[in-house]
């Protein structure tokens, strides 16, 4: 593991230089991870439509449960950079140690929650009777991975930290070819179905866990950090956790609010907002990726007590990410013709996609500002600002999406609502950067 300096060199192209060291592989690392759905999907077709479906229910569950989780790496990453900053590396280990030990907690939790009630939960999507013994396997057999999924995003939190996005690519790589193999080998060569698409994931991520670990645990001991759980360091980073994990509910909510609307307007208008849903989601990986990089670095320069490039680097990347948000919107539009005919050969799905995917491509810049800040406001510790920011901003959407059905309004008229969603998002931010209040240095906010 390469550590950059903890006292950055100030200029627009040193800016330049860290965030693309740090945003280009940590954007390889986001595409891989849904790779390992789609891999899963691609083998499991071949079996026939109940398991094809019953794998999309449980990978719908499986992805929510992780993803409700996110911030074992968002807040990990922050504490760690921060500690970087200020030149103690033993105790940045120590803190990414503690984040690792909560992974570990959590992950018991929800496999005990999600085995017993894998029947239950399946149910609750409306599974025939005939796709629902194949979900309830996946689940139950995936269910056992979740604590190495939770394990590998604190510790892709602690490497971000130390500045090292390239070790989270390179297992993310491996990660996805070792499942792809697996699960050929397990569902075709050994017979095992469905259930060794599932045993495969596990493997593949808990080998993923394994490798993480071993890198965490070399750098502990190279710089004479614990690797034994500490209470008082586990509650800190659970409760570090809880506002940023208000924040990934909220958006949570603001989609499925968006899709259960979609889903009131018509069979169409609900697979064009899938299509859009999906192509939203891979904009949102390049966008990410430059907010991850912001993470990264806006905690180290906290941490060195440089607050002014800390403002300086924040101004840098906003502008990054409205260039990134041009180029993203004007892809959308140029591209329209080659990747809408790869989604759908419906026309009428294709008329009510064409107008909302305009509204998507004019929204990326806002976008890109959103991305950068939120990113920004992670490094910097501002979790409760962002939690609030994001329950106003759920406050906001909800009444003007659930009101278009109502008011005549189609899926062109929700994803201007999506627009002022994100709209709302930017303004909040902006009040908060140009504040200056996120700007706390020192190892610890």
């Amino acid at each position: 593991m390469k550590l950059a300096s903890t006292a950055p060199e100030a200029g627009p192209r040193r800016h330049d230089r860290e965030i693309l060291a740090l945003a280009l592989p940590a954007f390889g690392a986001l595409v891989a991870e849904p790779l390992f759905v789609m891999a899963d999907s691609a083998i499991v077709g071949h079996l026939g439509t109940p398991q094809l479906a019953g794998l999309g229910v449980a990978a719908a569950l499986l992805t929510t449960a992780v993803s409700v989780f996110v911030f074992l790496a968002y807040a990990t990453t922050a504490a760690v950079a921060r500690r970087v900053g200020a030149g103690d590396l033993q105790a940045a280990i120590r803190q990414g140690m503690d984040g690792i030990w909560l992974a570990l907690l959590l992950g018991a939790v929800v496999v005990a929650v999600v085995l017993p009630t894998a029947p239950w939960l399946i149910s609750l999507f409306g599974a025939s009777d005939t796709v629902a013994p194949y979900g309830v396997t996946y689940l139950r057999i995936s269910a056992l991975g979740i604590p190495a999924m939770l394990m590998v995003l604190a510790a892709t939190g602690v490497l971000r930290g130390l500045q090292d996005t390239r070790t989270p690519l390179y297992v993310a790589i491996g990660g996805f070819t070792l499942n792809g193999a697996l699960n050929l080998g397990l569902v075709y060569g050994a017979g095992l179905g469905i259930a060794g698409s599932a045993w495969g994931t596990v493997i593949a991520q808990c080998a993923m866990a394994a490798v993480y670990l071993g890198v965490v645990i070399r750098g502990a001991r190279r710089n004479g950090a614990t690797l034994r759980p500490d209470t008082a360091g586990i509650r800190a980073c659970a409760q570090a956790g809880v506002p940023l994990l208000v924040r990934t509910l909220s958006l949570r909510a603001i989609l499925m609010i968006a899709t259960a609307v979609a889903t009131r307007l018509g069979d169409a208008d609900i697979a064009a907002h899938q299509i859009l849903l999906s192509l939203w989601t891979l904009l949102a990986f390049a966008l990410d990726a430059i907010a991850i990089a912001g993470q990264a670095i806006i905690g180290r320069y906290l941490g060195a007590g440089d607050t002014e490039g800390a403002k300086a680097l924040c101004r840098r990347m906003v502008r990054w990410g409205v260039v990134g948000g041009l180029v993203l919107g004007l892809l959308v539009v140029l591209a329209r013709p080659v990747f809408v005919p790869l989604f759908t050969s419906d026309p009428v799905v294709e008329d009510a996609l064409l107008p909302a995917l305009l509204v998507l491509a004019v929204s990326q810049p806002v976008c890109g500002i959103v991305f950068v800040l939120d990113g920004v406001l992670m490094g910097a510790g501002d979790g409760r600002y962002l939690a609030g920011a994001m329950l106003l901003t759920l406050a906001v959407f909800t009444p003007s999406a659930l009101l278009l059905p109502g008011l005549g309004g189609g899926l062109t008229a929700l994803w201007w609502a999506m627009t002022l969603m994100m709209v709302v998002r930017m303004a909040t931010l902006q009040l908060r950067a140009r504040s200056g209040r996120w700007l706390v240095a020192g190892a610890t906010r």
